[in-house]
């Protein structure tokens, strides 16, 4: 959730950090802060709101420190303060800085115990509890008291330290949450996303649980737990610095809601690309009797889809779950269970700790995710990539839809491996994924009629939406996106169980908005529209084009292309981001940056 990055170079530090600060604001912050490494100590400047407020306060002066680290917070432990927000130092004392994200879940005991030895605290957050580990452990070596202060801690956590005494040095260290190296001609990187330094190098190290990592503008050194040197292999990552920019769209979320053609394409053609349904990386599923999902927010939507097209197209049992809930549970692993996780960022802690308690128990695992070094990817038995490309809107779009495509994918694929959808049938359903690029584009182009209706609800205090089937999880999704970024109260409902209370909500002020493309529920979905509508409530369809009997029971209709029942979630969720992401922009909100939000959660 918090972004933390740390450069040593050649260049000035301060527009490094400020500028990896920028590519990180998508994560969702509110306060940031830098501690650039002079010559005579450590200079600190933190603000609380948004990254223009600290720019504001550095901007004019002439710090010429080349090593720095700067942190974007989301708040946890301690109100939204510039005494709370990072860079941290320990208490009075300004030898120590340190950038953190995660949470310390053994603060309190190791504050006691620090207060007791005559430390004083100044800040209300867990985290300062590192910089006085790392300031009491000091002796002349960073690596050492980065080290030592790590093994007192619990939680999840990835911190950067810097010291007075070592000012071309940066130490990190990490436990499940993500922090990696990037080298650059005569500079290095450390950072929580490669998005903090994209623009400036794609060549990277991977640091592993519980390593520490130590770099200078000469390079990267990585050990382990012991302090013993460890190798680590370069990795080239493919994402380029135009992926970061808005492409002359108003928002990154815009950009990235006309970009799913594009994105749903590559994700097709990648898994595709050795024959058709080799899905390259899912590796033995031959034997899968048993499919359980964990997922949170977006993925767990894109996974209730992708249930349904597995249990119907292969015929295997298929459960998805809240990751969230699942770990606290004590759950039935059998023989043949596949445990599949689904993350777009791939570092997601309760998606990691759900797969965690699943391979103890002897499941395989399973990755969807769009991130190839996440931790997840690290972790599982196998990984299916989609290929989305780099989303810098808190709100996912396109990675929900390439999701949906590579769940159908593999549906396709365990349903040839059991014998359960072969030949003609087989190639149609192919033929029908590789059209929904196609006819994506089709939808993005043909919602004329949007924006008025946009114009009309935006300062409804309510929504309601209903679908049945592969409609309901396309409205948990539409709602949710109205949520995130409008802030409308919205429930999303299965219809068939509108009548079991939450029609009591219901009056002629109420949208309502129907997922009605064609189905062998589309006739049960349309009795309960009518129902809606004697009540007095107003309905915007999402429907199949052609069909006309929707016109006669809705105040709006969106229509989107005909393709397989199955696939159509694809198609029917466009309209519904681009109905949220106009609502937002009527009512002044920033879609891109929705409040108390994160793109990455990596705490509980």
């Amino acid at each position: 959730m918090c972004g933390v990055i740390g450069y040593v170079g050649r260049r000035h530090a301060k527009e490094r950090l400020l500028k990896g600060l920028e590519r990180l604001e998508y994560r969702g912050y509110d306060s940031a802060g830098i501690c650039l490494v002079n010559g005579d100590g450590l200079t600190s400047v933190k603000a609380v709101g948004k990254l223009v407020n600290l720019k504001a306060k550095v901007n004019g002066h002439a710090y010429g420190a080349t090593t720095g680290i700067g942190h974007t917070r989301w708040a946890t432990h301690g109100r939204v303060t510039e005494q709370n927000a990072h860079p941290l130092a320990a208490g009075d004392h300004d030898e120590v800085a340190i950038v953190l994200n995660g949470i310390i879940e053994n603060h309190a005991e190791l504050r006691r115990r620090l207060t007791a030895d005559g430390e004083r605290f100044t800040s209300e957050t867990d985290a300062e509890v590192v910089a006085h580990l790392v300031r009491m452990f000091y002796d002349g070596c960073l690596v050492d008291a980065v080290r030592a202060a790590r093994a007192q801690l619990e939680g999840h956590y990835a911190f950067i330290a810097t010291h007075r005494d070592e000012p071309g040095t940066l130490v990190g260290t990490r436990h499940q949450c993500p922090l990696l190296a990037g080298m650059g001609d005569e500079e290095t990187f450390l950072a929580s996303s490669i998005t903090a330094f994209s623009g400036d190098t794609r060549r990277i190290k991977l640091i592993k649980d519980d390593e520490v990592v130590a770099i200078s503008a000469d390079g990267v050194r990585v050990f382990d737990a012991r302090g013993d040197s460890l190798e680590r292999d370069e990795i080239v990552v493919p994402w380029d610095d135009e992926v970061a920019e808005k492409g002359g769209y108003e928002s990154y979320m815009l950009k990235e809601i006309h970009e799913q053609p594009a994105a749903i394409s590559a994700t097709i053609a990648r898994n595709l690309q050795d024959g058709p349904l080799d899905l390259d990386g899912l590796g033995d599923v031959a034997n899968v009797r048993r499919l359980v999902f964990l997922a949170c927010g977006t993925a767990y939507h894109a996974a209730l889809v992708g249930r349904y097209a597995i249990e119907q197209w292969a015929g295997i049992p298929c459960d998805v779950e809240v990751a969230s809930e699942w770990r606290y549970r004590d759950p039935r692993i059998e023989p043949g269970t596949l445990v599949v996780g689904v993350s777009q960022s791939g570092e997601t802690a309760d998606t990691l700790a759900g797969l965690r308690l699943a391979r103890e128990r002897g499941a395989r695992t399973l990755g969807i995710t769009n991130s190839p070094s996440s931790q997840i990817a690290r972790e599982v038995d196998a990984v299916l990539h989609t290929h989305a490309g780099l989303e810098m809107g808190v709100a996912a779009t396109k990675t929900f839809t390439t999701q949906l495509v590579l769940l159908q994918l593999l549906a396709l694929r365990l349903a040839e491996l059991n014998g359960a959808i072969t030949g003609p049938e087989l190639e149609h359903l192919l033929g029908e994924i590789r059209a929904l690029p196609t006819k994506v584009l089709s939808t993005l182009e043909s919602q004329d009629g949007l924006e008025e209706i946009a114009e009309r609800h935006a300062e409804k205090p309510f929504f309601f939406f209903l679908g049945r089937h592969v409609g309901l999880p396309v409205c948990l999704e539409g709602a949710l996106k109205l949520k995130e970024i409008s802030y409308i109260p919205t429930e999303a409902y299965p219809a068939g169980e509108m009548k079991h209370g939450p029609i009591a909500l219901l009056d002629d002020e109420t949208p309502v908005v129907c997922v009605a493309t064609r189905s062998h529920v589309s006739d049960k979905l349309l009795s309960n529209v009518q129902e809606v509508r004697a009540r007095g409530a107003q309905v915007i369809a999402v429907a199949t084009e052609g069909d006309e009997e929707i016109r006669e029971l809705a105040e709006d209709v969106l229509y989107v292309p005909r393709t397989h029942p199955l696939l159509q979630p694809v198609v029917a969720v466009i309209p519904l981001q681009l109905l949220a992401y106009r609502i937002a922009r009527l009512r002044g909100l920033d879609a891109d940056q929705p409040r108390n939000l994160a793109k990455t959660v990596t705490v509980e």
